[in-house]
């Protein structure tokens, strides 16, 4: 097996997305079969991009892409898969890799040696780390009706209960198949692609990753957590939504819409509506017992209000799916 293709979208992180670039030279050096694109997706940092990836030391192997729109993270991601299956040399591997991420030596020969030693593998996600250095093991179920209750409801017992359905899962220090990681850093045989297809462009951000892996599941592809390959990842540079010790910024309208995408997609529109009823019963309980214990909202703002508006369950929206 050979040929790795490395994939990062750019959207105004411009300084970023050159470091994720420069923290991949070793990894060249040790894999010289290592190509990068990087996609500007169309957010005037062109011209940055273009000088700080006109270095020497990315001659021959990192090429710039300038899509034509801001389509969103399949989109981009797209630009550049699509594009390399076509070519006779087309890659064994295609690594992507989000621009505020950072890989640690030898990440991807970890990856790539693990895909070489197990052909049902088709997806194997990095282990993350924090910005400070901190590990973060995470990795997720798929999305169902009991795990939207717990994450509206977040109270121990009940968490304890249906741990099983939980979405995000605390990972030991271990390799295991899972059911989807973060597309901040994971690893896709080429095969899954042609068997699974390319990533959704119905979804302009969020969910996009899980709904790859969940397809991918449906071709008869593994996926699997490596955390021996390290990436560090600066969660919600980009758009402030997932970020670690502080309150996230507001839920952009196509979070929703990735949300609801997600659900009908994959699951029907009467799946979506009880995870909608499962997710606002269990946040409106808990917003009950933090009123109680008079505790801070460390929610996004106007969450309820904002799921309200964008659910299913909203009778305009219902005609819109």
């Amino acid at each position: 097996m050979t040929g790795i293709l490395a994939v990062v979208v750019n959207y105004k992180t411009a300084q970023l997305c050159l470091n994720c670039v420069r923290s991949l030279i070793d990894e060249r050096r040790d894999l010289p079969d290592l190509r990068v694109v990087v996609v500007e997706n169309d957010s005037g940092d062109e011209a940055t991009l273009r000088a700080g990836l006109d270095a020497p030391e990315y001659a021959g192997w990192v090429d710039l892409v300038v899509a034509p729109k801001n389509g969103g993270f399949s989109y981009g991601n797209n630009q550049a898969v699509r594009t390399a299956l076509q070519t006779r040399d087309a890659p064994e591997l295609v690594m992507l890799l989000n621009p505020d991420a950072e890989v640690r030596p030898g990440a991807l020969r970890i990856l790539r040696d693990f895909m070489l030693a197990h052909p049902t593998a088709g997806i194997a996600g990095a282990g993350l780390l924090l910005e400070d250095g901190r590990e973060w093991n995470i990795a997720f179920k798929f999305p169902t009706v009991w795990g939207e209750l717990d994450r509206g409801l977040r109270f121990g017992p009940v968490t304890r209960l249906l741990k099983d359905y939980r979405v995000p899962q605390q990972m030991r220090n271990v390799t295991e198949q899972v059911d989807w990681v973060p597309g901040a850093a994971m690893m896709v045989r080429r095969e899954v692609f042609e068997t699974a297809g390319l990533m959704d462009e119905g979804y302009f951000l969020y969910y996009e990753e899980t709904d790859f892996c969940f397809a991918a599941r449906r071709a008869g592809w593994e996926c699997w957590y490596v955390p021996e390959a390290r990436v560090m990842h600066i969660s919600g540079a980009a758009t402030g939504v997932t970020v670690k010790d502080r309150r996230p910024n507001r839920l952009p309208t196509y979070w929703f819409e990735s949300r609801n995408r997600y659900f009908i997609k994959n699951h029907g529109k009467a799946y979506a509506t009880a995870a909608d009823l499962a997710y606002l019963a269990g946040l409106s309980l808990f917003r009950v017992r933090n009123a109680v214990q008079q505790r801070g909202d460390l929610d996004p703002p106007n969450l309820l209000q904002d799921f309200l508006r964008n659910s299913i369950l909203w009778p305009k929206n219902r005609r819109n799916y």
